[in-house]
């Protein structure tokens, strides 16, 4: 983790010690996460990205209150990060978004809508954009109840199964 996550995670750390927060978020969130997957996709505003796939690098940081697991031993409670990949692949497959920040954004409701996430951090990214860049992306954070899941949700939901090159 680095000082600018470190100083992230302190902030957001701080919001639990009030069980009346903004976001009301539970006092305590666990953390599943998924580092450097790296997945196949048709994204981009250029023409020269919107007919080939090309590989983009996700990191999630999923937070869910209190995972049972750490006391059941049990994959039905906790974040099944397997199912958590096989959904990122499946979108991946099926999304109709341009733009990474759109994508990340239906990653976000996703792991809320379908994965209990409480807060997500997601962060995209394109290693071969540029030959001189090591990487470009975005990075979002998204907690329950922001109001915006109901509108990317349809959108979601309406992309499935549709075509890998976008609009």
């Amino acid at each position: 983790m680095d000082r600018i996550d470190t100083v992230r995670l302190a902030a957001f750390s701080s919001l639990g010690a009030n069980s009346s927060n903004a976001g009301g978020l539970p006092e305590r969130l666990d953390i599943v996460f998924i580092e450097n997957f790296i997945g196949q996709t048709v994204i981009g505003i250029d023409s020269s990205e919107q007919h080939v796939a090309q590989p983009v690098r996700v990191n999630l940081a999923i937070g869910v209150p209190a995972i049972r697991a750490c006391t059941t031993d049990r994959i039905e409670d906790t974040v099944n990060y397997a199912a958590v990949r096989e959904a990122l692949l499946a979108l991946f497959a099926s999304h109709r978004v341009r733009l990474l920040e759109a994508l990340a954004e239906t990653i976000a409701q996703l792991l809320i809508a379908d994965f209990g996430a409480h807060w997500v951090r997601v962060s995209l990214a394109k290693p071969a954009k540029f030959a001189d860049l090591a990487a470009v992306g975005v990075q979002i954070e998204r907690r329950r109840g922001d109001g915006s899941a109901a509108a990317v949700g349809l959108a979601r939901y309406a992309s499935l199964g549709e075509g890998l090159v976008p609009n």
